[in-house]
């Protein structure tokens, strides 16, 4: 069964932000030549590493809710311009919309299994929805 990773997504507005971070880093890897995929580098590795490659996801904490996930496709082993380890995680770039769902905030990243992991939201129309309304809206069950 999948294993999937939880970070929190500093800095970001919402999922159209993280969208549209997401678009221009894929842009300027495409202007280098380089590889065009979403990589997210994490200074701890994961262990599990072939239940995360088992069809885990990542799942991306947005003001204090977790909102979406990506598929990850990779963990690649990397050393920064220091010589200090990190990991790559390599991601789909694909943002898929999930059931919002409290969580509060913590460094780097988490396991989360798989039947804690929100729900996807196919079809479901909430991305421009206000935090606030979301929240009431999980706490009564309605998301």
């Amino acid at each position: 069964m999948a294993l999937h990773l939880i970070k929190l997504c500093v800095g970001c507005d919402g999922i159209d932000d993280l969208v549209a971070w997401i678009d221009a880093r894929l842009a300027e890897r495409r202007r280098r030549g380089e590889e065009e995929v979403h990589v997210h580098r994490t200074r701890m590795s994961p262990k599990r590493v072939e239940e995360i490659l088992d069809g885990g996801s990542l799942y991306w904490v947005i003001k204090g809710q977790i909102r979406v996930r990506e598929a990850i496709r990779d963990l690649r082993a990397t050393v920064d311009g220091s010589g200090v380890p990190h990991c790559d995680i390599v991601l789909s770039g694909e943002v898929i919309e999930v059931e919002a769902r409290p969580c509060r905030p913590f460094q780097g990243w988490r396991y989360l299994a798989a039947e804690a992991a929100p729900r996807d939201l196919r079809g479901a129309d909430v991305a421009d929805l206000p935090v606030e309304f979301l929240r009431e809206l999980a706490g009564l069950g309605l998301l």
